[in-house]
């Protein structure tokens, strides 16, 4: 199975793969218009056919006591139209508190410029949801 994982903000979709099912690695980060999901939708389809993914693994934040808040909302409203549009493709929520705090720290312990984590940020957040799935699986 073919995965993709996704990091969704308001502006930015941080994308991984995962072609063996094993290993996440960094995609892409695709910019949008603020609020303009359906644009991040239709860029997610295009990359669904693209690579022939089998699952897309779209993080779900919560609240640090667990409840779920207005972008776990828009995280379940995305699942729905993109398997209205992909209706053959699995998508899960996975739990992607403390993502953003694991790739930031990382990142600066690996001596990385400011400039270049905060282009990696988006996408390496993708990275650690989708291994987080896959390691679990």
């Amino acid at each position: 199975m073919k995965y993709l994982g996704l990091d969704l903000g308001s502006r930015t979709l941080g994308v991984a793969i995962s072609e063996s099912g094993i290993i996440a690695s960094n995609l892409e980060t695709f910019r949008f218009r603020e609020d303009d999901y359906d644009s991040a939708i239709n860029h997610t389809k295009n990359l669904v056919n693209q690579y022939k993914i089998d699952c897309v693994v779209l993080g779900l934040p919560k609240h640090m006591n667990g409840d779920l808040g207005i972008r776990a909302q828009l995280s379940y409203d995305f699942k729905d139209k993109l398997i209205s549009l992909c209706p053959n493709l699995e998508v899960v929520l996975s739990d992607e508190r403390l993502t953003t705090v694991i790739v930031d720290k990382t990142m600066i312990a690996g001596n990385m410029r400011r400039e270049k984590r905060k282009s990696l940020k988006d996408e390496m957040a993708a990275v650690v949801i989708l291994q987080d799935y896959l390691d679990r699986k």
